[in-house]
């Protein structure tokens, strides 16, 4: 049988790491990378420094202001961020072809099969590491497990630079965990029953999901990915970019707000971003998912599909979405819409001047723009206040 190593690579404080590479005047002071310089804009990661000041993520820039004169802050720079994330990909994707970038601070790597051109996995970790700290001189850790989801928890409670999960293992490593390391734990529903239990590790699910039958009962359609979770079982596997068949699309908000009006822009724009890049393909969505990611850690969302890809069409369906996923009334922190199970677009020639295809010709002539002097050229006016561009 064929030994299953999936790495899981975590790039500590990337956004901060990144700034400092480029001013090491930074490496020794109080910095905070914020979302925007207005008194709502939040922090979104901070030095060691500046969290022994008493600053921590999500702090507002005005209190912020109030506790450290001597902070510097930082905006947010997605570009350059951007381009260190896909320098990295590049020097691990030379260990293995399969790699699955997990956000801006993280990779996952399939090295199934590697043993027998590397050896020992764990010297493997320390080469891949080793090469990444050379040549862009940046730090992370690694876990090494079977599968993703142990590999990334790994990361996230062991401080060495590389450790290892044994296949067999799993369950007994997660053991003494905090539950809200598991993905459905965190779901709001879930969050507020193991609260309401009292668990506190996740060996008590563990215990619980031995009694089949009442633990269905209390979880209901979420007890069977809890139970496999709990246990350090994860069979997805590590998909390249090329073959996951998404369009993606997120929105880090400038300051965090329930403002209808800037939210509503912010969806236009995810929407418009989204139905230029399905036009471009020739495809529709069987599944969209808006996501809303509230400043308090909360996550809220709502599932649909894409039929029609004009502009209008794409915005209806967005909006309908968001509207029925924003149920809170705390601030908003980032919006994201996920298209996925994709499949070609057939445009139908109607004889007759109807109001869909009015809106696809329009949407084309707009098109047309954006790809002659990029996506931004063309903006609503309510857009642009939205997310502060000049």
């Amino acid at each position: 049988m064929i030994n299953r190593d999936v790495f899981y690579i975590r790039l500590n404080n990337m956004e901060l790491q990144t700034e400092r590479l480029m001013d090491p005047s930074l490496k020794t002071r109080s910095v905070a990378i914020i979302s925007s310089h207005h008194p709502s804009g939040s922090i979104i990661s901070l030095s060691s420094e500046a969290k022994e000041e008493g600053l921590c993520r999500g702090m507002k820039v005005s209190v912020v202001r109030k506790m450290s004169h001597g902070t510097q802050l930082l905006p947010y720079n997605q570009l350059l961020y951007n381009r260190i994330n896909q320098y990295i990909y590049r020097i691990v994707s030379l260990f293995t072809p399969v790699v699955e970038p997990y956000g801006l601070n993280g990779f996952f790597l399939d090295m199934c099969g590697m043993r027998a051109i590397y050896g020992n996995m764990k010297n493997t970790g320390h080469s891949i590491m080793k090469r990444i700290q050379e040549q862009v001189n940046i730090f992370g850790t690694t876990g090494i497990s079977e599968n993703k989801l142990v590999s990334r928890i790994i990361t996230s409670v062991v401080p060495d630079l590389i450790h290892k999960v044994d296949n067999g293992y799993e369950a007994q490593f997660l053991a003494p965990l905090k539950p809200l390391l598991l993905p459905t734990a965190k779901t709001n529903s879930i969050q507020r029953i193991l609260r309401f239990l009292l668990i506190k590790q996740i060996s008590d699910i563990q215990s619980m999901a031995k009694q089949s039958e009442e633990f269905n009962i209390l979880f209901g359609i979420y007890a069977l990915a809890l139970s496999e979770e709990s246990k350090g079982y994860d069979p997805s596997p590590v998909t390249p970019p090329l073959f996951r068949n998404h369009i993606l699309e997120q929105r880090i908000l400038p300051e965090d707000t329930n403002d209808e009006t800037i939210l509503h822009a912010v969806v236009r724009d995810l929407a418009d971003q989204l139905s230029f890049k399905l036009r471009k393909s020739r495809q529709i969505a069987d599944t969209v998912r808006l996501e809303i990611h509230y400043y308090d850690g909360h996550t809220s969302y709502c599932t649909g599909s894409i039929t029609d890809i004009d502009d209008v069409s794409v915005f209806i369906t967005c909006k309908k979405l968001f509207r029925n996923a924003n149920k809170r009334r705390n601030k908003v922190r980032v919006i994201l819409v996920d298209a996925w199970k994709l499949r070609l677009y057939v445009d139908q020639k109607n004889l007759f001047i109807t109001k869909e295809n009015r809106g696809m010709d329009i949407s084309k002539a707009i098109e047309k723009v954006r790809l002659k002097y990029g996506f931004n050229s063309i903006q609503t006016a309510d857009v642009l206040h939205a997310l502060n561009h000049n």
